[in-house]
Order: C-alpha cells, then structure tokens, then sequence
C-alpha cells in the first residue's frame, strides 16, 4: 500500500515474488534502437527504476547498453534497478522457455531478472518468425501448448534462482483465475491495458485481493487521439490542480492502487512522467467517474499487440 503522496520513488511489495516494483515504470516499445538507449538514459536521469522490456520489440540489447552506461558511471547500482522482460508467443512450449529467457539475460546484459512475464496467453506457432501466418495473413498458432505447460516452465525459472518472480501480460481475467488457481509459484504481476477510459476494475479487485500487483500499459492512450490525455475531464482537473494532463493520468492510476508503464521520448517528457503526486479527493472520484469505455489495444483477444508495426510481406 501507497501511503505518501509522494509517487516518485513509491514501490510495492510482490507478495509472490523478490523484491519490490517500482509503481512508476519505463516502457521500452520504441522502434528504433538509437532512440531506445537515448531514451532509456533520458529516464534513468529522471529518475526511473523499472525498466519494462520484451523480446518481440526487438531492442533488448539496446536497453541493456543503456542499463550498463549507468551502472558503469555509478548513477544506479544493479540493486536499485528493477528489470522486466517477456516470453513472446512463439516460445510457450516448455522446451523453448528457458533458451528464451536466456537469450533475453545476455541480450539485456544481466545475471538475474526482477520479473519475467508470458507476453500474452496465446500460443504461436514456434519458430524464428515472430509474427507466423498462413498464406491469407492469419496468424498460426500452436494448439498442442497450454498456458497451464507454459506456466510451469515458468515456475522451473524461477527454481533457477536467475529469475525473481513471474507473471502474465495481456491477459483477462477469465483466463487468469485457472492459472492462479493451479499455480504453483503464483503470478506477482499482471500488465494489462488500463487508464479511466479502461479501468479493468474487477481485474484489479481480484489482483488486490490475491496479492498480485496489477500493472497498467497505455495509461495515458498510448498516443492514440482522441483518448484519456485529451478527456476535458482530465484537462479540467489539470488546470485545476496546476499539472499536466499526463501527470494527473498517472497519478490516477497510482492513487488506485496500480503500478504503470509510460514511454517517455524526450528527457523533458521524462522528467514530466516522474514528477508525480496525489491528486485531490474530489479530483480522484471525478476521474473514477468518467463513463467513456475504450480498449485501445486487441492484443487479449488475438495475442499480437496493436501497438507494435507489423512487417509487411514482401
């Protein structure tokens, strides 16, 4: 539980898991690699610890050179950093999870994770091809897998002592409870869309309740327009209040109890992400109620994330 109004540096214990998470996080979905390890130092100055990264977005190795420039200049220690990174889909056969976790360490640069998350419940076909389709674009995916087999392979990392604690992403919670239920290592975390205009309030009651830190992507629309940032709401409250529409968006989603990803592009608009702080009650209760209801990516229902470019066929 949060109980400064001060979010900068606030973190939350992983009931199933080591250590604590950061609620204020980096999100690393950035295309090109130079701007990755800008940006990623860009944060680490402004004062991020988290640093959530993945497989699919294809520059690992970049947040790792960052990482490493500031453990080197002694701005960090390894100790302070918490570290995500996801198994993508066409790795959920248990045979294929622990090489994957592996390359991910060495392209990170690291002895250990703070978190390793299944990218989404659905299973592709396994391969070197990320995106697998038949000849008329639809996805293939792998019916022999289970989440349940990948899940266990999961647990088999965290027995490795490299890996600190585990959990799932983009997931609803229909497909959530078995996996808690059977889980022998239960999930710590769940990253999922959220942000007022998709609150996913009964997923984050049953987080609450079973001790799983509930970790919001998009929470300021993912740029996507007209979104939350732009809610006349939120524009109220912030000029109300003397903050940014972004700031009052996260601090939102941090006053709820949840932790949060955003993807900072300047060391301006990471300094303005990291600045974070309690909003007013009436403030609070006036974003609760806001009625529009949006879901921005259709990851949950497909297993390929909205936000990330898809390479066309040549």
């Amino acid at each position: 539980m949060i109980t400064s109004s001060d979010f900068r540096n606030a973190r939350l214990p992983l009931m199933h898991g080591v250590g604590q998470i950061p609620v204020l996080g980096f999100g690393t979905l950035i295309p090109d690699a130079a701007e990755t390890i800008r940006a990623s130092k860009d944060a680490l100055e402004a004062g991020f610890r988290h640093f959530d990264c993945a497989e699919r977005y294809g520059n690992e190795h970049e947040v790792g050179k960052a990482l490493e420039a500031g453990l080197d200049a002694k701005e960090v220690n390894r100790e302070e950093l918490f570290i995500t990174t996801k198994l993508w889909n066409t790795n959920h056969r248990p045979e294929r999870v622990l090489p994957a976790f592996e390359a991910s360490l060495g392209r990170l640069g690291l002895t250990y994770l703070d978190l390793y998350l299944i990218h989404t419940p659905f299973a592709f076909q396994p391969g070197d091809n990320q995106d697998p389709r038949d000849q008329k674009g639809n996805v293939l995916y792998d019916p022999s897998v289970t989440l349940l087999d990948t899940w266990r392979a999961m647990e088999g990392l965290v027995d490795g002592g490299r890996c600190r604690a585990i959990g799932l992403s983009d997931i609803t919670l229909e497909k959530l409870r078995p996996i808690y239920e059977l889980a022998r290592i239960k999930p710590a975390v769940v990253q999922v869309e959220s942000h007022p205009y998709l609150p996913e309030n009964e997923l984050l009651e049953f987080c609450k309740e079973k001790g799983i830190v509930f970790l919001a992507f998009a929470p300021l629309g993912h740029g996507v327009r007209p979104g939350p940032i732009e809610d006349p709401i939120v524009r109220a409250i912030a000029t109300r209040v003397g903050k940014t529409p972004a700031q009052v968006l996260l601090a939102w989603a941090v006053q709820r109890g949840t932790a949060l990803l955003t993807t900072p592009r300047s060391a301006e608009r990471a300094r303005e992400n990291f600045d974070i702080s309690a909003l007013p009650e009436d403030a609070f209760d006036e974003v609760n109620h806001i009625q529009t209801r949006q879901r921005l990516n259709d990851v949950v229902n497909t297993g390929t994330p909205g936000f990330i470019p898809r390479a066309k066929s040549a």
